[in-house]
């Protein structure tokens, strides 16, 4: 049998670093709830069969931003963390563990089908799978702080080799299900699919992604998101 490949959006947080009246991922881009812009995105490709949207309890927006949408559905399976989040929706998907997962944020609705498609190509043919990436094109400055409340240059870090992770990151079902059962048993912190990957000894590989595939985070980032759209 051919593995599946489904799509998982987890959207219970609330973006409170976005501001506005209402969770980030039901602000309007181009009068779309951006969480809608964001399934649309996955569901240019036809290989993902479906696409499973997690929300919190009690989400009354849910249902108005995705109506209509084709091979999506949306449940009520938050957690306290992403990574609650992703673990709870992959159990409720009932994936095999030789289906592959894709699973993307619901602030990136900018993600160009072609680099969708670049990153399925690269991961059927990897052992493990990966994610899209960028590689880091600016100086990079950690920072320390001063007892006056000031952040002040700790030193520069080397920017060879690092790159900044984007979404989608695609894992077969079992490796990812593994993976973070076994990091939030730890408590290890899971800021991403790929770090819980890492923590579980796997290599994700680094596949290309794109400069519109930004993740909208601050008040600012609806501005330009919409003029990429």
């Amino acid at each position: 049998m051919t593995a599946s490949l489904i799509a998982l959006v987890p959207a219970a947080g609330v973006g409170a670093r976005a501001g506005g009246d209402r969770p980030k991922q039901y602000r309007l881009l181009k009068g779309q709830p951006m969480l809608r812009l964001a399934v649309q995105a996955l569901l240019a490709d036809p290989r993902i069969a479906q696409v499973r949207v997690a929300v919190s309890e009690g989400d009354g927006w849910v249902d108005d931003a995705l109506r209509g949408l084709p091979r999506t559905v949306w449940r009520a399976c938050g957690g306290p963390t992403r990574a609650d989040t992703v673990a709870r929706a992959l159990a409720d998907s009932g994936a095999a563990d030789s289906d592959w997962v894709l699973v993307h944020d619901a602030a990136r609705p900018g993600l160009p089908a072609e680099a969708l498609a670049r990153l399925i190509d690269a991961c059927l043919q990897d052992p493990v799978g990966g994610l899209l990436a960028m590689p880091v094109p600016d100086t990079v400055k950690q920072a320390k702080s001063e007892a006056d409340g000031r952040e002040i240059v700790a030193r520069t870090v080397d920017r060879e080799g690092l790159w900044l992770a984007q979404t989608p990151q695609m894992f077969r079902a079992g490796m990812l299900r593994e993976a973070l059962a076994a990091a939030l048993a730890g408590g290890a912190v899971i800021t991403d699919e790929a770090s819980a990957m890492e923590a579980a000894g796997r290599t994700p590989r680094l596949v290309r992604g794109h400069t519109r595939n930004f993740k909208v985070t601050w008040p600012d980032d609806f501005d330009l998101m919409e003029k990429w759209l």
